[in-house]
């Protein structure tokens, strides 16, 4: 988990493109954390941004 959303972000990215799978930024108090989407969907948490790689980051609200 990050504490600095930038950083988090680049390292979501990176994961994304490195599995080759969707993957959600999350908040979660104060830190930042990844899940696969899959993971995520049962996990109860909210989603900032989902980064795919083949279409790119969006936010998700």
């Amino acid at each position: 988990m990050s504490h600095d959303l930038s950083l988090a972000q680049k390292h979501a990215w990176n994961l994304a493109r490195i599995l080759m799978t969707p993957v959600v930024l999350f908040q979660s108090g104060a830190e930042f954390g990844v899940l696969p989407v899959d993971e995520f969907e049962g996990a109860g948490l909210i989603g900032l941004y989902l980064y795919d790689p083949y279409f790119g980051g969006e936010a998700l609200h």
